[in-house]
């Protein structure tokens, strides 16, 4: 019952969040984010912030941009926007690391299953990426250039991708297979 509540109130802090405007309130938001956060507040807030950064960089530098251009710069918007982009990112991370989502969906088979799936397939592609970084760094007789790094990651970028449209599509026709998407009211 307890994950259930994390849960309900976690969905309750994403929607109430994108309906304060005032940046007075978002501080007060985060304050009690702080709270609630407890000990784990410095590492959770430093994990929402470096998830974000790149987002909030090019949506703040594209917006100040075109503000810019046509005269009608506000620091309250940039203020507003990139806080609550953080919160929301910040009380995720807390509800991931609080709440039980096996618990919190038990009352629901169907959604049992699209999370079982999730986890999964989290669980595979974390190996996967843990395998890539371990047959990197074996290979590397020093420490490897940004060029070899980048190359890495783009290689393994291009295969994760490859790997989750094909798994995609067996997945489909496998859940087809069984049954799940026919339409059982006839």
């Amino acid at each position: 019952m307890k994950d259930r509540a994390g849960l309900i109130l976690w969905l309750a802090a994403v929607v109430g969040l994108t309906l304060v405007h005032d940046p007075a309130w978002l501080a007060v938001a985060a304050l009690l984010w702080f709270l609630l956060a407890g000990r784990e507040a410095p590492r959770l807030a430093g994990r929402a912030l470096l998830a974000v950064l790149v987002f909030n960089a090019t949506v703040s530098v594209g917006y100040a941009a075109l503000a810019l251009i046509r005269g009608e710069f506000s620091w309250l918007y940039l203020i507003r926007t990139n806080l609550r982009v953080w919160l929301i990112t910040a009380c995720t991370f807390l509800m991931a690391k609080k709440v039980n989502l096996f618990a919190a969906l038990s009352f629901a088979p169907g959604l049992m299953m699209v999370l079982l799936l999730a986890h999964t397939q989290i669980r595979v592609f974390t190996r996967l990426l843990e395998d890539f970084r371990l047959g990197l760094r074996s290979r590397s007789l020093r420490r490897p250039t940004p060029r070899v790094l980048y190359g890495h990651g783009a290689a393994t970028g291009s295969f994760f991708l490859s790997k989750a449209v094909h798994d995609a599509g067996e997945i489909g026709l496998a859940m087809q297979a069984r049954g799940l998407f026919r339409d059982r009211s006839r």
